[in-house]
């Protein structure tokens, strides 16, 4: 298990671009989590990790929370091996609809909760 995970510094231009361009299920989600809302947890926006960048990091946890959108019905295979690769990092992943964060947000946050307790 790596103590620390790899970073590509050539992703932090995209990441800072996604986090403008933020779909309203990830803005939804995030002002539950900035300034540690969540239990005292920091989760970070739009985070790199070796190649990819994953919608919410909190490194206390080692969990990535994703949020699916339609386009990730076309992307299941990659999305399945994106996953497995950085659960080869040991991070563990959280995924929940977009639909699902924005009709009953209050549902999503708590099986966050769920994870930790």
């Amino acid at each position: 298990m790596h103590s620390r995970l790899p970073y590509n510094k050539k992703l932090t231009p995209r990441a800072r671009e996604l986090r403008k361009k933020s779909m309203l299920s990830e803005v939804l989600l995030w002002d539950k989590f900035k300034k540690k809302k969540l239990n005292g947890l920091q989760f970070y926006r739009q985070f790199p990790i070796h190649n990819y960048i994953v919608d919410f990091y909190c490194k206390e946890l080692k969990l990535a929370v994703e949020i699916d959108g339609a386009i990730h019905q076309i992307k299941k295979k990659e999305d399945q091996f994106r996953q497995r690769e950085l659960e080869s990092f040991g991070v563990s992943f959280l995924r929940f609809q977009s639909s699902e964060v924005e009709k009953d947000i209050e549902s999503v946050l708590m099986r966050i909760k769920d994870f930790f307790s």
